[in-house]
């Protein structure tokens, strides 16, 4: 735009120098301060231009940044409230599954104790009933050990007593008996 001036500047600079040299009938130096008026308007102009330019583009330029900067301060707002809420449901999100596997992990601990007690009371159960079923074997094989003990101790007792009692008959000279004491009266049986 500038360049354009000085062009239009200094066309008229030409022209004015042809027409005086050209016969006319002014003078040199009117036509002198003619051109140095028009090339002062000129200059005017083309400063007066530029600076209008310079300032409409300033203006432009700082509305555009205005509003960048605006748009940037509500963009950065909006993503931070997106990232506050996203980070608040995250959380939440976290904060359930933790409840939720600390619930599951407190309900199958209850579910393995109480299986590990039945467990202990079905083999303690056991225990007990084979304790008591090899009690009552034992105490009755000790019965039926002890009742034969006593009758062959008895059944012992009496063959002894018979051998003793036909060992004194025959060393008498006496006949065998067979109550088994010398007499050859019958013996009482011990307790």
């Amino acid at each position: 735009m500038r360049s354009k001036f000085v062009a239009q500047s200094l066309a008229v600079l030409a022209l004015s120098v042809g027409l005086s040299v050209g016969g006319r009938a002014q003078s040199v130096g009117q036509d002198l301060k003619t051109v140095g008026n028009d090339t002062k308007e000129a200059a005017e102009k083309t400063g007066s231009a530029v600076k209008k330019g310079t300032v409409t583009a300033y203006d432009k330029t700082k509305e555009g940044t205005e509003v960048v900067a605006h748009k940037t301060v509500e963009g950065t707002k909006a993503v931070a409230h997106d990232t506050k809420e996203g980070t608040v449901k995250a959380a939440d999100k976290t904060k359930e599954g933790t409840e939720t596997v600390a619930h599951k992990t407190t309900a199958g601990t209850k579910s393995a104790a109480h299986a590990t007690k039945e467990g202990t009371v079905k083999a303690a159960d056991k225990t007990g009933d084979a304790t008591k079923t090899v009690a009552d074997k034992t105490a009755s094989g000790t019965k039926t050990a002890a009742d034969k003990t006593a009758s062959g101790t008895k059944s012992a007792y009496h063959a002894t007593a018979k051998a003793t009692g036909n060992t004194v008959r025959s060393a008498e000279g006496k006949p065998k008996t067979t109550t088994g004491d010398s007499s050859g009266t019958p013996t009482s049986t011990p307790k």
